[in-house]
């Protein structure tokens, strides 16, 4: 198994990364997702999230109002990391479960939005990077995204810059032009890199 850890800043197009590669074979891993269902109703972690915050943060179905805690936590830097605290412990518990059940020879691709904010890198054989200009980055948040400009800066700005994403990265994919040059050149790492070094931790060497 080779264990890829993927990341982007908003707006770089690492879930259509994501989404290729699930299709040529990969077993990706979303930790958005994980994080969603680590708190999800019925939970222990939901249980600590309203501990920590407080009842406004949950909606009238019972389930997390993932806006008004992304209010409560943003820009509020112990918050956050009370948040974290809750969250990633769980969500990195539920990711070993899932990679460690994969097939040898199996590329397993943790989807991280933030692996270089919360200090990931290590945890990976192999971490790639999607990269885009900061103005399509802007274009897609207030185009495809319908975020208002100023909304979109501070999702940014809030982020890592690319050159501390460069600083982890073993791959970086660039995604300055068309989805089909994306998909592309997502083929040929998936091909020249991913491929070659999966069947070789399969080989044992």
């Amino acid at each position: 198994m080779l264990f890829v850890g993927l990341t982007g800043g908003i707006g770089a197009g690492k879930t259509a990364v994501a989404a290729r590669l699930a299709e040529l074979g990969a077993v990706v891993i979303d930790s958005d997702k994980l994080a969603r269902e680590v708190i999800g109703p019925g939970t222990d972690g939901l249980a600590e999230v309203v501990a920590a915050f407080g009842p406004d943060v949950l909606g009238a179905d019972g389930a997390v109002d993932r806006a008004a805690l992304a209010r409560r936590v943003f820009g509020d830097d112990a918050a956050r990391r009370r948040l974290e605290a809750i969250i990633h412990p769980r969500v990195g518990a539920r990711t070993a479960e899932i990679a460690h059940g994969a097939a040898p020879g199996t590329v397993v691709v943790n989807d991280v939005p933030l692996l270089v904010e919360a200090n990931l890198a290590d945890r990976y054989e192999l971490v790639v990077v999607v990269e885009a200009p900061r103005e399509q980055r802007l274009a897609r948040l207030t185009g495809k995204r319908g975020m208002a400009e100023a909304e979109a800066l501070a999702r940014i700005a809030a982020q890592a810059d690319d050159a501390a994403r460069r600083a982890v990265a073993d791959i970086v994919i660039v995604n300055d032009g068309t989805p089909e040059q994306l998909r592309d050149r997502v083929d040929v790492v998936w091909r020249d890199e991913l491929v070659p070094r999966a069947r070789a931790t399969r080989g044992g060497r």
